[in-house]
């Protein structure tokens, strides 16, 4: 066979080895059903008498696998590459998949056009699976790619009625924790800086907090809410204005590390200190957490773990579509240190 290593047993000589049909051998080598367990051993060890290595391009093709996975940002700001997030996030569905012998494809979506273009290059079987991230409440990617029957994931959802499989941390619980810890520490001016209020995470971050101010007997109100995008920069904006409407404000929730670092900049600026005047918690638990000035007390979201079962959830979906859709949501951790 051209190409072929001189000396290289074929797939006929393993099936003359182990006294069985070429196509017994390769429902061996692609873990088909139907082999009973006796032939699937005596091809095994043919396999590995005679020494064969698969022809895995073949073997793709005729499985019509592309051995791809395509993570999906839709956030259509650039900005969203420069933060922690994202690179933690991938850096754990990297290492998920490592062991697998796929390829985790970057693909971004950020209009109508781009999305109908990636839905006809999924359909097309150019990847296996679909992992999205950073879905706002209006977007319907996850529905059509469901419609096509692509096995897709997303990380987070887009509301509580979500259906599509999804990997989530417990935001509610986690900014519960984080007020209830300022409560107990005596304060009582309690601020939040949410998200992007269009995403589900940034909504339950938000409820987290308000839900731990009444069960501590306290009174919310709007103006004690400032929106950010989880940038730096907006949560300096944010701080800001919080501190214009509430100079009395002594401790603030933000959604973000990122967002966190913003404001300890704005209560730096206007001469607050931080713990002893203004108590500050963020969210996510990124390496940046432990180099702010003080080191930043912070909801911990378990991101190596929500890669991992992604990359599960995805893999089971790939291998056999359930009849049922998985949600996963995995716990958080208040993480404390000098800033609180």
């Amino acid at each position: 066979m051209a190409g072929r290593r001189p000396g290289a047993p074929t797939l006929e000589e393993v099936a003359a080895h182990a006294g069985v049909g070429r196509g017994t051998v390769s429902r061996v080598i692609n873990n088909a059903a139907g082999v009973k367990e006796s032939t699937r051993q005596a091809v095994q060890r043919a396999i590995e008498e005679l020494g064969y290595v698969p022809n895995l391009a073949a073997r793709s093709l005729a499985a019509r696998r592309a051995d791809a996975v395509a993570l999906v940002l839709t956030e259509p700001d650039w900005r969203q590459f420069a933060e922690p997030f994202f690179s933690e996030i991938v850096r754990s569905l990297g290492d998920a998949l490592a062991d697998t012998g796929m390829q985790l494809m970057l693909t971004l979506v950020r209009s109508q056009t781009e999305r109908q273009r990636f839905l006809e290059y999924a359909r097309g079987g150019r990847v296996d699976g679909v992992l999205l991230m950073s879905v706002h409440a209006d977007d319907r990617l996850p529905d059509m790619l469901a419609e096509a029957r692509v096995p897709t994931v997303l990380l987070g959802r887009r509301s509580g009625d979500e259906y599509v499989s999804y990997v989530d941390a417990d935001n509610v619980g986690g900014a519960r924790h984080a007020v209830s810890h300022l409560l107990k520490q005596g304060r009582t001016a309690i601020a939040t800086i949410t998200g992007p209020l269009d995403m589900y995470a940034a909504q339950c971050r938000l409820r987290g907090y308000q839900d731990a101010l009444a069960m501590g007997g306290h009174k919310t109100s709007r103006s004690w809410v400032a929106e950010s995008d989880f940038s730096e920069e907006s949560g300096r904006r944010a701080m800001t204005e919080l501190l214009e409407r509430h100079p009395e404000l002594d401790a603030v929730l933000a959604a973000s590390d990122t967002t966190a670092a913003g404001a300890l900049h704005a209560l730096r600026a206007a001469g607050r200190r931080v713990p002893e005047d203004v108590a500050v918690i963020g969210f996510d638990d990124f390496p940046l957490a432990q180099r702010t000035e003080p080191p930043l007390t912070t909801v911990r979201q378990p991101l190596e773990q929500m890669g991992r079962a992604m990359i599960k959830l995805l893999l089971e979906e790939m291998e056999e579509q359930s009849v049922a859709w998985r949600h996963v949501i995995l716990r958080t951790e208040l993480v404390v240190r000098q800033s609180s």
